[in-house]
């Protein structure tokens, strides 16, 4: 019987976050780097593909063999981390493989908790300097950032593909967790950006009738 498994918590902010909107455009005189909002909100959102696209490179530093930066390298992923993220193999022949994670956008959901804090915005503009090593010159530039204390709720839909590897699956989802608390998301993370941690962390069934009782000691451990 199929079933389905919702992992979900928050992304609690704990330095500013920069996630760009790749059509960004920079008008004189406004921000060069905007943060990603919702259309309908203008709130920042976190998109999913950048929480799954950071969770498995660093999956992939700490258990694959060979480099991570090439699409046969991806498609080289240590098992695990293939059931669990998809693959398309660059043999035609060979079957894709359909992760069984779903990642879904999240959106900024404390705001009033940040106005009560003195926030007048749920963004910061930080000013920044690059300088070419040869010229001297200085291309100053504006960056936006999500601000600290900010909270995202997220979820994660996990599809039950073979009930022997539930645990093994959900211990590395935890993994992934703990590898990007102790690294950053989103851009500039060595000038001290995307520092994130997450907290509330919690698992049940959203189809199905599956015991998650294990799998929410391995989150909560």
């Amino acid at each position: 019987m199929l079933s389905k498994l919702k992992i979900e918590g928050i992304i609690k902010v704990e330095s500013g976050l920069h996630i760009g909107d790749s059509g960004e455009f920079a008008a004189i005189g406004a921000v060069d780097s905007p943060v990603i909002k919702d259309p309908l909100t203008n709130l920042p959102i976190i998109p999913g593909s950048s929480l799954k696209g950071k969770i498995r490179t660093l999956l992939a530093k700490t258990y694959n063999n060979d480099s991570i930066g090439s699409k046969e390298a991806i498609n080289n992923d240590d098992p695990r981390i293939k059931r669990l993220f998809g693959a398309t193999p660059k043999d035609e022949n060979e079957p894709i493989i359909i992760g069984r994670l779903i990642f879904r956008d999240s959106i900024l959901s404390n705001a009033k908790e940040l106005e009560q804090l003195g926030a007048e915005n749920y963004t910061e503009i930080k000013f920044e300097n690059t300088i070419d090593r040869f010229t001297a010159v200085a291309k100053p530039r504006q960056i936006e950032r999500v601000i600290r204390g900010s909270k995202f709720n997220f979820e994660i839909i996990y599809d039950v593909g073979n009930e022997k590897e539930v645990e093994e699956d959900i211990q590395l989802v935890k993994t992934g967790f703990k590898l990007l608390e102790n690294d950053y998301l989103g851009g500039s993370g060595s000038r001290g950006y995307g520092k994130v941690k997450f907290e509330n962390l919690s698992i049940k069934p959203v189809l199905g009738d599956y015991d998650v009782k294990e799998l929410n000691a391995i989150l909560e451990g």
